[in-house]
């Protein structure tokens, strides 16, 4: 009896999940007053204990409409993929609105380049970051996987190899926030101003191009109609790039249960992730 509750608890937790993992947490990857106008920012590492060879590494941003989250709400998620032999970084990135929409994106580009630099003294290989997010997060990474504009400011190179973006927001803000019309300083213009250059500018649809990194779009079926139309748009655009996109979509999960799947090692979702950071540079 008490070798079958054994198993059972085995299958349930997934076998790896007992495998030892390094956490090395609040490391600072930006310094407070950088660029002269950002906040210090740091990021959490988790890593296995063992490493044979140098890993795969995920850089993930978390959502919160641009104004909120954390990346210690992320914890066990970096933990699981840790222990899938993916380096895991989770970083926190400065929110709205205290900060806009152009700072979060050098942030992140920022942050980025804290990884290519330092992530082989924790086991990763920098040759194989791969960005990911969910919601505003997925917006983000999108944004930069996309866009070399935010690593050029920084005077660094863009050294994403990879994007997975996970119910992502954002994809066309500037058709979304001329649709709602709001008025000025309200809703998201506090993120993405009362401008609509700007709106444009951070609007991963138009600046697709042939040099784009490899990506991984999951997308509930039950999300917000925004996300739907959004993303909807963005894949008419991407397919005239990339004709067969590597896009799925999970008919019956809503926005919140698209990530909340990733700390469940069994799940569809889980194993694309990880499928495909594992998977580049292979």
């Amino acid at each position: 009896m008490r070798l079958l509750i054994y198993s059972f608890f085995l299958v349930l937790c997934g076998s790896c999940s007992l495998r030892g993992i390094t956490v090395s947490e609040n490391i600072t990857y930006m310094e407070d007053g950088y660029l002269g106008e950002l906040p210090e920012k740091r990021l959490n590492v988790f890593r296995p204990k063992k490493i044979k060879e140098a890993l795969p590494v995920l850089v993930f941003i978390h959502g919160g409409s641009w104004r909120s989250g954390s990346k210690e709400k992320y914890s066990l998620v970096g933990r699981r993929w840790a222990r899938r032999n993916i380096v895991t970084v989770i970083i926190d990135y400065p929110l709205s609105p205290e900060y806009k929409i152009h700072s979060m994106g050098k942030a992140t580009a920022k942050a980025l380049n804290w990884v290519d630099e330092n992530i082989a003294d924790y086991g990763g290989d920098p040759e194989r970051i791969v960005v990911s997010g969910h919601s505003a997060g997925g917006h983000l990474a999108s944004l930069v996987a996309i866009r070399d504009e935010y690593f050029d400011s920084l005077g660094v190179k863009n050294p994403i190899a990879g994007a997975v973006l996970i119910d992502a927001a954002g994809f066309d803000m500037y058709h979304y926030l001329k649709e709602k019309n709001n008025a000025p300083g309200t809703s998201h213009l506090k993120t993405f101003t009362d401008s609509p250059e700007v709106w444009k500018d951070t609007s991963p649809i138009y600046f697709l191009h042939d040099n784009m990194p490899p990506m991984l779009f999951m997308m509930g079926g039950k999300t917000y109609d925004s996300i739907l139309e959004g993303t909807d748009r963005f894949m008419e655009e991407y397919k005239k790039y990339e004709p067969e996109p590597n896009f799925k979509v999970q008919k019956n999960k809503r926005h919140i249960p698209m990530m909340l799947q990733m700390i469940y090692t069994p799940s569809r979702g889980f194993r694309w992730v990880t499928t495909f950071v594992k998977g580049l540079g292979e």
